[in-house]
């Protein structure tokens, strides 16, 4: 299993990292593992508001269709067009060319009080 240790992760499986001003979101590398092979996402829109623990995205793989919760709450200022023609890029490279979402306005505040990548980790332990 892989962790990107300069995100913040979600219980529920999303992690979110500074990006400048603004923050990028993706899965982690144990959601796309466990989805299998991703074979569609309904990406967010350009401008929308979402709150924080608010479902912004869905994939679907071979296996399910799974609500994607946005971290923290924000604006969307940008997607991963590149998804749309090519979602298995979420299973080849989940923390780098498979982010989700650019979000803009989060608070610097909610990020800090998301799990780190070690704590994150101990929550999958009695998964594995």
């Amino acid at each position: 299993m892989q962790f990107d240790v300069n995100a913040r992760y979600a219980e529920s499986h999303e992690w979110i990292r500074k990006d400048g001003e603004a923050f990028l979101v993706g899965i982690s590398d144990h959601a796309q593992h466990s989805l299998g092979d991703i074979v569609f996402i309904d990406l967010p829109k350009v401008g929308a508001l979402f709150k924080a623990k608010e479902a912004f995205a869905v994939v679907e793989s071979v296996k399910a269709a799974a609500d994607l919760y946005l971290p923290i709450g924000g604006t969307i200022s940008a997607v991963n067009e590149r998804l749309e023609g090519n979602p298995e890029i979420i299973n080849q490279d989940c923390y780098g060319e498979g982010w989700i979402a650019r979000i803009s306005g989060g608070s610097e505040e909610a990020w800090n009080a998301l799990l780190s990548a070690g704590d994150y980790e101990k929550t999958l332990e009695p998964e594995n």
